[in-house]
């Protein structure tokens, strides 16, 4: 018997999927010709991931509870700033595609 069979590895996830997906989610609207559109949102959140490093976690308890208060200052932050990031870069490639 292998492991794969043993162990259900299905509670296992990158804990920053949901804390992007909420914040590009959040500040959509400050993006005008990204925030109606699915497909550049989920490319936002791509691009922000991609500039993230991976948490993996199985419940939130996980995470929050073996984090200093400056750990998870830290990570907000940089949380925050590749989501900004993410929404300038998917714009811009958007207004480049349009004039070529």
């Amino acid at each position: 018997m292998s492991v794969e069979t043993i162990v259900d590895f299905t509670s296992v996830r990158n804990r920053n999927e949901q804390a992007v997906f909420a914040a590009v989610a959040r500040h959509a609207g400050r993006f005008p010709g990204v925030a109606d559109n699915p497909e550049l949102l989920a490319d936002v959140a791509c691009v922000a991931l991609n500039r993230l490093p991976p948490r993996y976690i199985r419940h939130e308890v996980d995470f929050v509870f073996y984090l200093s208060e400056r750990e998870r200052s830290r990570n907000e932050r940089h949380l925050a700033e590749a989501v900004e990031y993410a929404f300038g870069f998917v714009q811009a490639r958007t207004a480049m595609r349009a004039r070529g």
